[in-house]
C-alpha cells in the first residue's frame, strides 16, 4: 500500500460513519509505532508532523521517513503537515513529499484565510495533495483561548477554497492532559448544516471517550488529532523503562523500550473511532 492522501481516506470514513486517528508524530520510534498499531487493526492512519517536530528535524527528512513506512505499509497511510501557519511552509510540505498539507489562517480575518487557503488548494490539488484548512479558533489548555466556529464562515470558507477537510472550534482545546472538554453539539450541527467536507476535530486528547465515539459515528467528524496522551504515555513509560534498568544508556534501546506501551495506546485510539465501527 502506498502514500495516500487524505481525501482518499476522509471521503469513505464520511460516507460509511467512522473517523481516522491523526497520530502527531515527534520521531521515527513513535511513528512506525502508529503505523504498526494501524496494521494490527486493518485501518487507516494520518501521520503528522506539526510544528515542534518541523523545528527538530529537517520536514524533507521528515517527509522521507513518513513515506517510507507509508510505501512498506500494509493499510493507507497519510503523510500530514499539522499547522503550517505559512503559504511558504506548506510549500516545503509540497516540495518534501507530504501528501496532505494542513493550513492553519484560523488567527487571520476571514478573507485572508481564504485568500491564503485558497492558494495552498491551487498549488496542492494538481498534485493530488489534499488541504485541511481552520476556521475559528481551537485555543490551548494553558494559553490563548478558544473562539467558537461561526457556521456562516465555515460555509464561506469550504465553499470558496475547495479544501478537503475544515477543523473546527466547539470546545475542543489543544494540550489538555485530562478529558474535560464539553463539546457543543448544537453548534458543530449548526456547522453541519451549512457545510458537506469531512469535519476534523483538533485537540482530542481533551476530550471524553464516550464523546469521542459519539462524534465519530453520529457526527461529519471523520479526523481527530491525537498528541498530547501519546507524549504523556511516552514520558510515564520513559521514566518507568530508567527506574527498571537503570543501566541503559543507549538512546536506541531506550527509545525502542518505549515503543510496546505507544504502539499499545495507539490500537486503543483508533479502534475506539473505526475498527468498533466496522465490527458491529
Amino acid at each position: 500500500m502506498s502514500l495516500v492522501s487524505l481525501k482518499d481516506v476522509l471521503e469513505p470514513a464520511q460516507r460509511e460513519g467512522y473517523a481516522i486517528i491523526g497520530a502527531v508524530a515527534l520521531g521515527w520510534e513513535d511513528a512506525e509505532a502508529f503505523v504498526e498499531a494501524a496494521e494490527a487493526v486493518n485501518a487507516p492512519i494520518i501521520l503528522q508532523a506539526g510544528p515542534k517536530f518541523r523545528q527538530t528535524m529537517p520536514v524533507e527528512i521528515i517527509g522521507t521517513m513518513f513515506r517510507n513506512l507509508g510505501e512498506a505499509a500494509s493499510i493507507p497511510v497519510v503523510a500530514h503537515v499539522d499547522h503550517a501557519k505559512t503559504i511558504e511552509e506548506c510549500e516545503a510540505g509540497i516540495k518534501a513529499g507530504f501528501s496532505s498539507i494542513m493550513y492553519d489562517g484560523s488567527a487571520l480575518p476571514l478573507h485572508e484565510n481564504i485568500a491564503n487557503t485558497k492558494r495552498i488548494v491551487d498549488m496542492a490539488k494538481p498534485l493530488g495533495i489534499s488541504v485541511e484548512a481552520e476556521i475559528g479558533f481551537v485555543g490551548y489548555a494553558e494559553g490563548v483561548n478558544s473562539i467558537m466556529t461561526d457556521p456562516r464562515e465555515a460555509s464561506k470558507i469550504a465553499e470558496e477554497t475547495g479544501i478537503d477537510a475544515l477543523a473546527v472550534s466547539v470546545g475542543n482545546t489543544h494540550l489538555h492532559t485530562s478529558a474535560i472538554a464539553k463539546i457543543n453539539f448544537e453548534r458543530l450541527a449548526e456547522i453541519e448544516a451549512l457545510t458537506t467536507c469531512p469535519l476534523v476535530m483538533h485537540g482530542t486528547s481533551g476530550i471524553p471517550h464516550a464523546d469521542r465515539r459519539r462524534l465519530a459515528f453520529e457526527t461529519r467528524v471523520c479526523k481527530f488529532n491525537l498528541g498530547t496522551e501519546f507524549r504523556q504515555k511516552f514520558g510515564e513509560t520513559l521514566r518507568h523503562v530508567l527506574a527498571e534498568q537503570p543501566e541503559l544508556f543507549d538512546r536506541g534501546e531506550i527509545l525502542r523500550a518505549t515503543k510496546p506501551a505507544i504502539t499499545s495506546l495507539a490500537k486503543e485510539m483508533i479502534t475506539d473511532v473505526y475498527k468498533s465501527k466496522n465490527s458491529d
